[in-house]
C-alpha cells in the first residue's frame, strides 16, 4: 500500500513467494482478517467510492482506510515526513501501514477497506515504478479496482482543485491502467487474492456494497451449508416418498459443450476481443487451481462482464446453442413420471444457462439444479462440494445415489454415490485430463469378476456411457465397462424401489465390559428411586455417546482451547436437528441421559404416539425414541409408524436399555425393522428371557417408588 505522493517507490515486481502458500485461501482464514483493497490510477474515484461505502455500508462490520492517512498517522512527522524518506525507508512505512490495520480487523474482526496505488507512472518515463510491498500481498484478502475510462480520469484530473496532480495525456493513463489491471490479475492469482475490475457503467455503489456484504460472511463452510440447504429443499420437495436420487453434471455430460467456452467466446465475439487473463482457462491454470479461491474468483470474472440483464442476455444465447443428449433427455423424462426416484443438476457452471437449458426441454420442475456464476446465485460449486452433496444424500437423507460425470471434478462425487457413470465425449472435447485420473485410480484396485470397475481406495464401482455412440471409450471396456442409457437392465435397476439402513438395524453393547457395571444397578432388586433413575440416566448418556454418535455421525466445530488457541470441537451431527422423544414415563430417565449428551437438541415427553406433533419433527433429521424396556414391541412400533406419518424421510433410532430377543426376532418390531429405511435400534442389552414386569417388577414403578401402588 503506497501513500498518495509522487515518489515511487522501487521495490520488485515480483517478490519471492513460497510456493507452499500461493494457493491458500486468505479470504476464509479463521485468522486472517479480510482487508479489500481498492486501487485504480490516480483520479479514478478511489476516495469518493470509500467515502460513500462508509455512509452505506456504516461502521459496525466494516472499517474504511485511505493509504496516505495511514502514513501520516504511523510516520513520525507524518506525510511530509514520509516524502523526504529514502526508498528503503519508505518500503518499511509502507508495510507497517498494511500489517496494523492488518492486525487491528484481525482483532476486531471488521472488514477493512484500503483505498492506495499500485504503481506511479510518470509521463515520458519508459517503464513505470511499482509501490506494493510483500505485505500487500501477505495481507489483502480481495483487491478491487476501479476501471474507469481513461477519458473521465483525464478530465478529473484536470478539475480537481484539492490535489495538485501533473498532467497527463490519455494515451498514457491508457498505458498505465492496462498495466496496473495486467499486473495486478496475475500476482492476485499468485497470491490467492481475489480481484475484481469495477465496471464503469451502471450502479457502482450498489454493486461494490453488495459485493463487499457478501465477503464479509462467504466461507467455504459457509459455502458447503448454502449447498446442502438447497440440496435439502429438493429432498424435502419429494414429500418422503423419494428412494433414488440421481446426481448429474451439467457441462459435457448433460450435453457435449461446454457453457463457460461458449460463455467466453460469445464476449470474445460480441467485443471483438479476448483478454486472455479473463478467461476461465487462465484462471484455472494459475496457483488458485480448481479450490474454492478459484471458483469464487470466476464469479467475480463473471460480475465483470456486465449487469443482471446483460448477463442474462449472454446466458440466453449460450443456451440456445447447447443440445442436451437425447438419452439423457429421455432418462430425466422417466424421472419426472416418478414419486420414488428424483434428478438434480450440480453444475460447477453457470446455473443461469442450466436453468435455460432445462427449461426449454420441459424438464425443469422436476429436474432440480444447483450451481452458481454470480454473487446473487450465493454459492459456488466445487469437486469438493459435489463430493459432500452426494455424501449427504446417503447418509442424511438415506437415498440411493447415481452420480454421472464426465471430468476430474467430478471424481469425489462419483467416489462416493452407489453407481458411478463416466460420461465420455468425442476425444476432442472431453476431458483430456480424465484419462490418467481414471487409469491411476483403477491401477489401484481391480475386479472384473464384478464385472465393474472399483476405483480408489474407497472401492468405488464406476461404468462408462459413450454419448454421441459412434465416440471411442475412455481407457478399455474391461477395465471400465461400457453400458447404454436406453439399456433396459440399467433402467429397470434405477427405477426400482429401493430402501436403505443406516449401519446395523440393531445394536446392542452385551458384549461390552462397560455395560455390564452400567447394567448391574438396574437389574438389582435393591434399587430403586432416585438411584435407579440415575442409573438409567447414566445408560442414556453411555448409549448415545458410544453408539448413537457411530449411527448419526459427528460434526466439528471451532472451540477454545484452555491455552487460548482455536482448535476442533465434535458434537452429534445436526444435533440441533435432532429430537428425544422420552417414552413415558419408564423411558424419561433414560432420554435425560441423551439429552445430557446432545443438549442441543430437541426434548420431547410422550405418553401416546399423538402427543408428538408435527411440529416436533419440522425442520428435523433424526428422531431419538426412549424406552427403559421394549417387549414385544409394540409401542415402539405404534410411535415409528406416527413419526412416518408426520415425516416420511426422517432418520429414527430407537434407544433401550433391555429388548427382548424375540422382538428383533419375529414379530411387528422385526418386521419394522426390516422394512423400514432409516430405522436403527440401540440396546445396553438384549434378554433372552420372555418376562413382563408389574407391580414391584415393573420397571416404571421401581423408578418411580410406586410398586406399592395397584
Amino acid at each position: 500500500m503506497a501513500a498518495n505522493s509522487n515518489t515511487p517507490s522501487n521495490s520488485s515486481l515480483d517478490p519471492p513467494q513460497d510456493q507452499n502458500t500461493a494457493t491458500a485461501t486468505p479470504s476464509v482464514s479463521k485468522t486472517k482478517a479480510i482487508v479489500v483493497g481498492l486501487y485504480g490510477v490516480p483520479g479514478s474515484g478511489k476516495t469518493f467510492l470509500a467515502n460513500r461505502l462508509k455512509q452505506e455500508l456504516g461502521e459496525e462490520h466494516f472499517a474504511f482506510y485511505e493509504g496516505s492517512e495511514m502514513i501520516d498517522i504511523i510516520v513520525p512527522g507524518g506525510l511530509k515526513a514520509f516524502q523526504e524518506l529514502e526508498e528503503p525507508e519508505k518500503l518499511h512505512w509502507r508495510q507497517r501501514a498494511i500489517d496494523s490495520i492488518g492486525e487491528s480487523c484481525a482483532d476486531s474482526r471488521k472488514v477493512a477497506v484500503v483505498t492506495g496505488h499500485f504503481m506511479f507512472w510518470v509521463e515520458g518515463q519508459d517503464a513505470e515504478q511499482q509501490v506494493y510491498t510483500q505485505s500487500d500481498l501477505d495481507t489483502f484478502t480481495h483487491i478491487l479496482y476501479l476501471d474507469v475510462p481513461n477519458e473521465v480520469v483525464a478530465q478529473r484530473r484536470l478539475e480537481d482543485g484539492e490535489r495538485v496532480r501533473s498532467p497527463t495525456s490519455v494515451a498514457h493513463l491508457r498505458k498505465w491502467q492496462q498495466a496496473e489491471k495486467t499486473q495486478l490479475r496475475r500476482l492476485c492469482y499468485d497470491h490467492g487474492i481475489l480481484f475484481w475490475l469495477i465496471p464503469s457503467q451502471g450502479t457502482i455503489l450498489s454493486r461494490v456494497s453488495t459485493l463487499l456484504r457478501d465477503i464479509r460472511h462467504h466461507t467455504k463452510a459457509y459455502n458447503l451449508s448454502i449447498a446442502e440447504g438447497k440440496l435439502d429443499d429438493v429432498v424435502f420437495a419429494g414429500q418422503g416418498q423419494l428412494k433414488t436420487m440421481l446426481v448429474l453434471d451439467a457441462d459435457r455430460t448433460l450435453a457435449a459443450e461446454d457453457t463457460g467456452a461458449l460463455f467466453w467466446k460469445s464476449i470474445a465475439n460480441s467485443r471483438q476481443s479476448e483478454d486472455v487473463d479473463r478467461t476461465l482457462k487462465t484462471l484455472f491454470r494459475s496457483p488458485l487451481g480448481y479450490s474454492y479461491t478459484a471458483f469464487r474468483q470466476a464469479v467475480l470474472l463473471y460480475e465483470e462482464t456486465g449487469d443482471d440483464q446483460e448477463f442474462d442476455k449472454i446466458c440466453e444465447d449460450v443456451a440456445s446453442s447447447v443440445n442436451m443428449h437425447p438419452e439423457f433427455v429421455s432418462l430425466l423424462q422417466l424421472v419426472a413420471e416418478q414419486k420414488s426416484v428424483g434428478a438434480v443438476v450440480v453444475t460447477c457452471g453457470l446455473r443461469c444457462i442450466w436453468e435455460k437449458v432445462l427449461k426449454r426441454e420441459g424438464l425443469f420442475e422436476t429436474v432440480k439444479l444447483i450451481g452458481g456464476g454470480r454473487i446473487s446465485d450465493g454459492l459456488v460449486v466445487t469437486a469438493e462440494v459435489k463430493g459432500a452433496l452426494v455424501a449427504r444424500l446417503k447418509d442424511t437423507h438415506q437415498l440411493h445415489v447415481w452420480a454421472f460425470g464426465d471430468s476430474p471434478l467430478d471424481l469425489e462425487m462419483l467416489s462416493k454415490a452407489d453407481h458411478a457413470i463416466v460420461v465420455v465425449g468425442e476425444e476432442e472435447t472431453r476431458s483430456k485430463a480424465m484419462d490418467a485420473v481414471l487409469d491411476a485410480a483403477l491401477a489401484a484396485r481391480f475386479d472384473a469378476a464384478l464385472n465393474d470397475a472399483i476405483i480408489d481406495k474407497e472401492g468405488i464401482r464406476a461404468r462408462q456411457v459413450v454419448l454421441p455412440s459412434n465416440a471411442s471409450p475412455r481407457l478399455n471396456t474391461t477395465r471400465l465397462p461400457l453400458m447404454q442409457l436406453t439399456d433396459r437392465k440399467f433402467v429397470d435397476s434405477v427405477f426400482c424401489q429401493r430402501s436403505r439402513v443406516s449401519g446395523p438395524q440393531v445394536i446392542h453393547a452385551m458384549d461390552r465390559s462397560a455395560a455390564k457395571i452400567l447394567m448391574t444397578p438396574m437389574r438389582n432388586a435393591a434399587v430403586a428411586g432416585t438411584d435407579l433413575r440415575e442409573a438409567h440416566r447414566r445408560v442414556g448418556w453411555y448409549l448415545a455417546t458410544e453408539f448413537l454418535t457411530d449411527v448419526i455421525g459427528l460434526e466439528d466445530y471451532p472451540i477454545f482451547h484452555v491455552q487460548g488457541q482455536r482448535i476442533k470441537g465434535y458434537r452429534l451431527l445436526h444435533e440441533q436437528q435432532t429430537t428425544i422423544v422420552a417414552l413415558m414415563r419408564g423411558g424419561e430417565p433414560m432420554a435425560l441421559g441423551v439429552s445430557d449428551a446432545f443438549q442441543r437438541a430437541i426434548f420431547v415427553h410422550a405418553s401416546k404416539p399423538i402427543d408428538l406433533k408435527g411440529h416436533h419433527l419440522q425442520g428435523q433429521l433424526t428422531v431419538v425414541l426412549v424406552d427403559s424396556v421394549v417387549n414385544s414391541g409394540k409401542t415402539a412400533v405404534e410411535f415409528v409408524k406416527h413419526v412416518r406419518d408426520l415425516h416420511a424421510t426422517i432418520r429414527i433410532v430407537i434407544v433401550a436399555g433391555v429388548v427382548q430377543a424375540d422382538a428383533i426376532a419375529k414379530g411387528c418390531l422385526a418386521e419394522t425393522l426390516a422394512c423400514h429405511s432409516n430405522l436403527s435400534l440401540v440396546a445396553l442389552r438384549l434378554s433372552e428371557t420372555k418376562f413382563t414386569g408389574s407391580g414391584t417388577t415393573d420397571t416404571g414403578n421401581r423408578l418411580f417408588n410406586t410398586t406399592h401402588l395397584p
